[in-house]
């Protein structure tokens, strides 16, 4: 009855994706304004198609035979190089489980972790499938709610919500579906808070970093690696966004030698993905993301497309926040009830998702990740619905 219950209704981003491809039929695939699915527009990297063809010279056998559970070790040694380039961290392969993308990392993280009647806690907004992966292994998810000011982490609500019970933290930087970075002083207050609680509880508090759109970023802006501020982290990556392969579904979960009893841990990932079917990813895309580790496709499009969109509502009255990541948009709704104005919104086919799933009432998430000319097409149907609210 429960998985009925989570198959028969779909999320509100799947509904709303849906009824464009209805309305798309009716009045024309360019008069539908669909900002609702985080699906990247811009190609990837001319490195992939180029690992591709080469790789598919390779015997039949090498290239499309099952790797060990936890993933090819050539990959996951090239991954761990290509990490330690980066962020000067010390990582080996043995610290690496490939998985079916960050969806999959999460579930095998969080499983791998939990005892029953165990919590877990997430600052909003949040991509609202975390409630689902955590009460799927048997714990309990908790909700910061969001400083609507800054969108960084309401200390004060948080330090509220641990107990005993807190077994791990789960946090989205760069964050869907704000866009905001948390800061390097948000990261270390978060440390600190966590080593304190951990020493008062007796036990290990998991911190749990969902990094998606790590490379998402524009500006000087920077990305805490978190391993280097926390000790107990564990790292769920995918590379859907950095490299726009979310069709190929790879990513990996890493379990730095920091964490406390770290082999035991990654013994309980392992047994986790084995528990949920989660073994051997897909043997192709992970030679190619390991030939490819460390390349990002061109952001440049979806900077201008933040920009264009942030100015554009804007200037026509909308208050929205300043994404300095990813690639939505979060923007208050002119009236309280969020899910009316994106009804209303409708009427100008434009498809904007409503920010309660997220827990952040009020607001709208739009997904800019698509072509800039869907945008500018856009910009007269929102400057009509502004005038709804401002005129």
């Amino acid at each position: 009855e429960t998985m009925y219950g989570l198959g028969s209704k779909s999320s509100v981003i799947r509904e709303l994706f849906a009824y464009g491809l209805e309305r798309k039929k009716v009045v024309g695939e360019d008069k539908v304004y669909d900002f609702s699915l985080g699906n990247p527009s811009i190609p990837a990297p001319h490195e992939v198609k180029d690992a591709l063809l080469k790789l598919l010279e390779e015997p039949a056998e090498v290239l499309h035979s099952y790797s060990p559970a936890s993933g090819d070790p050539k990959a996951k040694q090239m991954l761990a190089e290509s990490v330690n380039r980066r962020f000067e961290t010390h990582f080996s392969g043995d610290n690496f489980y490939m998985t079916v993308g960050a969806a999959a990392s999460l579930n095998i993280s969080i499983h791998a972790i939990t005892n029953p009647g165990d919590e877990f806690i997430t600052f909003a907004p949040f991509f609202p499938e975390y409630t689902v992966w955590v009460e799927n292994a048997g714990a309990k998810l908790l909700i910061t709610p969001a400083d609507t000011e800054s969108f960084q982490i309401d200390f004060e609500a948080f330090e509220k919500l641990l107990s005993p019970k807190t077994k791990g933290i789960i946090i989205n930087s760069p964050n869907n579906p704000s866009g905001v970075v948390y800061s390097e002083d948000t990261i270390i207050k978060l440390s600190k808070v966590l080593c304190k609680k951990e020493k008062e509880y007796g036990h290990t508090i998991y911190l749990i970093a969902d990094e998606p759109y790590r490379e998402l970023v524009y500006g000087d802006v920077e990305v805490p690696y978190l391993t280097k501020y926390y000790k107990n982290t564990l790292v769920c990556y995918s590379y859907s966004k950095s490299l726009s392969l979310p069709g190929e579904r790879i990513g990996y979960v890493l379990v730095p030698d920091e964490v406390e009893n770290a082999r035991t841990v990654y013994a309980a990932v392992c047994g986790a993905g084995r528990a949920l079917g989660f073994v051997c990813a897909p043997s192709l895309i992970q030679h190619v993301i390991a030939k490819c580790a460390g390349q990002v496709s061109d952001l440049s499009v979806y900077k201008k497309n933040r920009d264009l969109l942030y100015d554009s509502l804007s200037s026509y009255g909308f208050t929205c926040v300043h994404p300095d990541g990813a690639f939505y948009l979060f923007m208050k709704s002119p009236e309280t009830d969020a899910y009316a104005f994106c009804e209303k919104a409708k009427k100008y086919e434009l498809l904007l998702v409503p920010g309660d799933d997220f827990g952040a009432p009020g607001f709208v998430r739009i997904a800019y990740c698509v072509t800039t000319a869907q945008i500018e097409r856009a910009l007269p149907a929102f400057e009509k619905l502004a005038k709804e609210y401002f005129a």
